[in-house]
């Protein structure tokens, strides 16, 4: 097969989370105003199905941001994919409205994302995951405008190879274990919570543990407090307890779409100062209704003398082996850094994640992708690698770049605008590459003439 025999895309979506599917949604919208320069577009997503933080979906946990800042509003407040309209077509509407509360369940705002991404699967393939991204061959940069991916299928069925002009890679986050911490079935990571909880016997667990100071962490322990009302719930914390996340109207600023070009134009000095003044409103930090609810609890226990519900202030997990059916877990205490071992039936570790790191993927193409002093990629305002001059093809980043865009490169917060810009740069080259062609190609007739 010869490379022009490929399918070709203007774009390649690589992950299909929220970041992948607002995008989706800006594209379909170019399309549906007819817009000039339409673009072709496809992404692949290794999960079977559609899934966004589902073993997180607990049942009292709600959104910590408005249902405003869905997929589209803050770019487009008459789309038809808001989660207004998701309501509407629900027939919620009047309920929800009647329910007073800017903030929806997870739960509910997960069929909303369920319920838009229905609505451009036919620009999804799902169980495939990308596995390399290099030139189509017999090519180099100066002369290629696409790249060939390579994609696993990941029903058996044979895989594919695509081309696409650029590339638009959201693979998320990679989940964090502590020092000396492996999953397994009795040691679980956040992200896995639902599912590995839902395979045990709950009568088996009679002494568990929630590692992290996040919200995350908190929602953890407050579902297993309710859940197992027989056993102990430990909640390790390397603080004392949980801190508040600001959300008042002025810290939240931070999130507004005008705060990117703040921090992307910044100099070193504000954004080190945008760290220091607002990682309180996003980073280790927990709503206030919740820890005050959890305060409550431990509260209540202590004056009636039962206590299942305790928090292990400053102390980290140093180690965990297994003893048996138990873990056994090495925890550093205190100040003067005693170090105790606790035997538990179950280890949440709510540890947070790593960046987006696209180095593996990319491959030999990384090597056209440029770096700042400290090795990170260098990106321009519309999230896209910078690269060497020659490299005519665009790499995107959705996630990765808290270096360059600030807090809310990879949150929700921005989402529609940063799916928009995207989108818009992706627009826009291609209608310069399709002008840079017809000119070329009127040249090429005019010497033939």
């Amino acid at each position: 097969m010869s490379n022009r025999e490929h399918e070709t895309y203007d774009v390649v979506g690589i992950g299909f989370g929220p970041s992948n599917l607002s995008l989706a949604i800006a594209l379909e919208e170019h399309r549906a105003h007819g817009l000039e320069n339409d673009v072709s577009s496809l992404f692949f997503e290794r999960q079977s199905s559609f899934g966004w933080h589902r073993n997180m979906l607990l049942p009292t946990a709600t959104m910590q941001i408005s249902f405003l800042k869905d997929l589209v509003t803050f770019r487009n407040p008459t789309s038809r994919f808001s989660f207004i309209a998701y309501l509407h077509a629900s027939g919620r509407l009047p309920q929800f409205v009647n329910n007073q509360d800017f903030f929806p369940t997870r739960q509910e705002f997960h069929q909303y994302l369920e319920w838009a991404q229905a609505q451009v699967a036919d620009h999804v393939a799902y169980g495939s995951e990308v596995t390399s991204i290099r030139l189509a061959p017999g090519t180099d940069p100066e002369s290629s405008d696409r790249l060939r991916l390579e994609v696993a299928d990941a029903t058996g069925r044979p895989g594919r190879v695509v081309e696409a002009r650029n590339v638009v890679i959201s693979t998320g986050l990679v989940p964090s274990m502590p020092e000396g911490a492996e999953r397994d079935e009795r040691v679980w990571h956040s992200s896995e919570f639902l599912e590995k909880y839902r395979r045990m016997n709950p009568g088996e667990l009679r002494r568990v543990a929630v590692v992290g100071a996040g919200q995350s962490a908190a929602e953890i322990t407050r579902f297993l407090h309710d859940e197992l009302p027989h056993a102990e719930v430990w909640a390790i914390i390397p603080s004392y307890g949980y801190s508040v996340a600001d959300d008042t109207p002025f810290a939240n600023q931070i999130f507004d779409p005008a705060a990117v070009d703040d921090y992307y134009f910044g100099t070193d000095q504000t954004r080190e100062a945008f760290w220091r003044y607002h990682r309180n409103t996003n980073y280790s930090v927990v709503d206030d209704d919740v820890i005050r609810d959890l305060y409550r609890r431990s509260y209540d226990e202590e004056v009636r003398g039962d206590r299942r519900l305790q928090f292990l202030n400053l102390t980290r997990v140093t180690g965990v082996k297994r003893a048996g059916a138990e873990t056994r877990v090495s925890l550093q205490v205190g100040p003067d850094a005693e170090v105790r071992e606790v035997d538990f039936d179950a280890l949440v570790c709510a540890t947070g994640y790593h960046g987006m790191e696209p180095t593996r993927l990319l491959g030999d193409l990384d090597r056209y992708c440029l770096r700042d002093e400290e090795g990170r990629y260098r990106v321009e305002r519309d999230y896209r690698i910078v690269t060497e001059p020659e490299m005519r093809c665009g790499i995107y980043l959705q996630g990765g770049t808290e270096h360059t865009h600030g807090l809310t490169s990879s949150l929700l917060s921005n989402i529609a605008v940063r799916s928009g810009e995207i989108a818009d740069s992706i627009v826009t080259r291609r209608a310069g590459q399709s002008a840079e062609h017809a000119v070329l190609a009127k040249a090429g007739s005019d010497v033939l003439r």
